[in-house]
């Protein structure tokens, strides 16, 4: 099998030797691309394990995990339980999923199996039309019309809550979901549904049977890459959620995730303060969770891979 290999990098490398020299240009060019994009991500790690490594030594780090009281502006004591702030991002995120999930799946069937091509000519870019829309256009829209709304049927505790920011979040994961599970569906091969529909299967019996599950790697795949962007998402929840740090799971109260506590205390901290390592440590458990999102995104795309 080594021999196998070696011998196959021998011919690439020979057959490469002999490319036209616009070829070589474009390889070579695709190839910093790809490096480049995987240096980018090693700096931005370093960078924040960097800021963070003094935070290691100033504070708990057991306290910092555990704790159920973030309070850096306290003159004595400042308290750095990062708690409340992941229950806040996974409240809102698990939330925005709850409600984007149905939807976003429930679209992309539309618009691969039912909808005709005119209509979805004029569907599909209006959807990803979505995604392209600043996030701060969004937290607009929740910070002053959904949280009159939300107000009116819940009767909430405060009006920006958590629900006001998981509804924005679903809004802005559908487009991603619509897109990466549309195109896995329409990717299944035509000659499944024939084959299906002669065995006579209706053609619901052939989409819940045939259809969604030779796509279920994309469609996981669009899932776990939306749910991703909920979590990682700063504007809109800084201005959907209101922003108090008390850990509690109500979704009708204020909340506050880890994107919009840095948002809102780096601005103001002192530089090199124990804070401001701290807020490094938060950014960099931020990293971590959104890597293993995306690390299993692709784990299920190879794992559910079908083969045609």
């Amino acid at each position: 099998m080594a021999l196998k290999l070696r011998r196959e990098g021998g011919r690439r490398l020979r057959k490469n030797k002999h490319l036209p020299p616009r070829e070589k240009a474009i390889q070579l060019a695709l190839t910093v691309a790809t490096w480049s994009s995987v240096v980018a991500l090693a700096a931005v790690f370093g960078e924040l394990l960097l800021g963070a490594l003094p935070a290691f030594t100033s504070i708990n780090i057991i306290d910092f995990f555990t704790g159920t009281v973030w309070n850096p502006a306290h003159p004595m004591y400042p308290l750095y339980g990062i708690v409340p702030l992941f229950v806040g991002t996974m409240m809102v995120s698990f939330g925005a999923a709850l409600i984007a999930i149905p939807i976003g799946l429930g679209c992309s069937i539309w618009l691969a199996e039912l909808a005709g091509p005119r209509v979805k000519a004029i569907f599909k870019p209006a959807i990803e039309i979505l995604a392209g829309i600043p996030s701060v256009i969004f937290g607009f829209f929740a910070l002053v019309i959904l949280s009159e709304w939300i107000a009116v049927v819940f009767d909430p505790v405060t009006k920006l809550n958590a629900l006001n920011g998981a509804i924005m979040l679903a809004v802005m994961m559908i487009p991603i979901m619509v897109t990466v599970a549309e195109d896995a569906m329409n990717a299944v091969p035509r000659s499944l549904r024939e084959a299906s529909l002669a065995l006579g299967a209706t053609r619901w019996e052939t989409i819940r049977h045939v259809v969604v599950p030779a796509s279920i790697s994309g469609v996981v795949a669009a899932i776990v890459l939306a749910f991703g962007r909920a979590v990682g998402e700063t504007m809109t929840v800084l201005m959907a959620t209101g922003n108090a740090t008390q850990l509690h799971f109500d979704f009708l109260r204020s909340v506050q995730t880890m994107t919009a506590a840095i948002a809102i205390d780096f601005g103001e901290v002192e530089f090199g303060s124990e804070h401001y390592h701290v807020l490094f440590l938060v950014g960099l458990v931020l990293f971590v969770i959104t890597f293993v999102i995306n690390f299993l995104a692709e784990w299920v795309t190879h794992r559910y891979k079908e083969d045609y």
